[in-house]
Formats: C-alpha cells, sequence, structure tokens
C-alpha cells in the first residue's frame, strides 16, 4: 500500500474487528499508529502485533463519548507524534429494535457511540490535520448509511448522520483551502463481533440475531475491508463502498428511489429471526 510511510495514523476502536485490522494494514504500510479502545485487552494485542511489526505506536483506553478525554487525546497524540496525519473514526456498537419498543435511552447510546463519537474525534483532530499540511479524515459510516430496514432505527440515524456530516466536511474543506482530505466510508456485512456484542431491545434473541448475521450477512473479512479502505484513501475516494452486498444494494436504492422501502417491508421479515 502506497502513501502512508512516515504518515501518523489515528485509528479508533482498533482493539477487534476493522480497526484492528486498519491499524495492521497501516503499520505494514510504514505509517506511525495512535491507537485506543475501552476494549483494552483487545487493544493490547494489538499493541502487540504493532509492536512486532517494528512501528511506533500509541495506545491509550479512549471512550469516544467523552468530549473532554478526546479533545485532550487529540493534543496527546499530537505531541507525543509530533503531527496527525490522519484519523480514522471507527469505533462502533450495534442495537436492534423496533423504534416502538426501544427504550430513549438505547437510542441515545446508539447516537452517543456511533454519531458523536464521530463528531468528537473529527473535531478534537481537524486543527491537528490541517496544520499537518496533508490531513485526512475517515469516518465509518455502514450499508445502513446509504439504506434504512426496519429493526435498525436507531442504527440507521446515527450512521445516515455520519454520512451527511462527512460529506459536508469534504465540501467545507475544499472550499476553505484547508490541506484536509475527506472519506465517508460504508461497510456492507463484515465478519466482525460487532453482531456479538450488540444489544436488543426487550424481546428480541440476541443470539439468534448475532448468528444470522455471522452465518448470513457477514460476507466479507475485516482484513480485506481494511484493504479496501486504505485504497480508497490513498485515492482520496469520497465514498468507500465494502463488499458486494453494499455495492448491490446501493445501486438497488439509486434505481428504485424511495421504492425500495416497500421492497424491504415485504422481504426483509420473511428473512430476519423472529
Amino acid at each position: 500500500m502506497q502513501g502512508f510511510a512516515g504518515k501518523v495514523a489515528v485509528v479508533t476502536g482498533a482493539g477487534s474487528g476493522i480497526g484492528q485490522a486498519l491499524a495492521v494494514e497501516l503499520a505494514r504500510a510504514g505509517a506511525q499508529l495512535a491507537i485506543s479502545d475501552v476494549d483494552t485487552e483487545g487493544l493490547a494485542q494489538t499493541e502487540q502485533r504493532l509492536t512486532a511489526l517494528g512501528v511506533r505506536v500509541k495506545a491509550d483506553r479512549l471512550d469516544v463519548t467523552e468530549r473532554e478525554a478526546f479533545l485532550a487525546y487529540a493534543d496527546e497524540v499530537k505531541e507525543h507524534f509530533g503531527k496527525v496525519n490522519q484519523i480514522y473514526n471507527n469505533a462502533g456498537i450495534a442495537y436492534s429494535g423496533n423504534i416502538e419498543v426501544s427504550q430513549f435511552k438505547d437510542i441515545e447510546r446508539v447516537m452517543d457511540v456511533d454519531f458523536w463519537g464521530v463528531v468528537n474525534g473529527t473535531k478534537a483532530f481537524l486543527p491537528h490535520l490541517i496544520d499537518s499540511g496533508d490531513g485526512h479524515v475517515i469516518n465509518i459510516s455502514s450499508l445502513f448509511g446509504l439504506l434504512s430496514t426496519p429493526g435498525q432505527g436507531a442504527y440507521n440515524a446515527a450512521k445516515f448522520a455520519v454520512r451527511g456530516f462527512t460529506e459536508a466536511l469534504r465540501q467545507e474543506m475544499v472550499i476553505s483551502g484547508h490541506p484536509v482530505k475527506v472519506t465517508t466510508v460504508h461497510p456492507g456485512g463484515i465478519k466482525t463481533a460487532i453482531a456479538r456484542n450488540a444489544t436488543v431491545a426487550e424481546g428480541l434473541d440476541a443470539a439468534a440475531m448475532a448468528e444470522f448475521f455471522d452465518r448470513r450477512l457477514a460476507a466479507t473479512t475485516a482484513e480485506e475491508a481494511a484493504r479496501v479502505i486504505l485504497e480508497g484513501v490513498s485515492k482520496n475516494r469520497a465514498r468507500v463502498l465494502i463488499g458486494r452486498d453494499a455495492k448491490v444494494l446501493d445501486l438497488l436504492v439509486r434505481a428504485l428511489g424511495s421504492g425500495y422501502q416497500r421492497l424491504f417491508t415485504f422481504v426483509i421479515p420473511k428473512f430476519m429471526p423472529r
């Protein structure tokens, strides 16, 4: 992978899944890494892998919902490395439940992590990225930031918000003349632990839903996803779709417009576990 050697890259949610795979691929490409996660055990494993590759790494426990801590963390990373070139706002959680039965706190938690965590990371690091003269913001949305499905209202809201926020930022950076590129990433079903760690509304079987996701929907490995993301970053793509499912369903929504909702209300209940 070209264009990452000597860069300082920040990756949130680096303790597992796409975040861990991104950190490893960046290290192999010659980047220096600042990695964080609330899962300190997984974070330590990622740190060990990076250290074995001989790269400079800073590993810290970070809750992306804690804004003041995030702001302080950004300054610490800049002081530690002397510069910051890239931020991969990857940390996220999953939740399933119809809006009617979901509690306010369930929706708020998804928004706090999946949307506000991205906002906090972007805002905290943006001044340092501008100062670097060669910055890049990479925000992880989802296939569910391109289309909505029943039972995913909270997750849809957060990921659509990430998309809107990031696309606006890309335009603003161009207009302002700031040396910062911006990319939105939309993964489809990725083979990670996100479904197994997900919470669900009362009355739903979390284990059955996780098993369904892992068996029927997760088609792309985290390592493949990381490589696709970094290829998109190296080419300064505005949007990166990961997986055949993301590409096919994106085309479907473009073709049907709002009519895809009518199709989904018929098809999805037939396949999802009850």
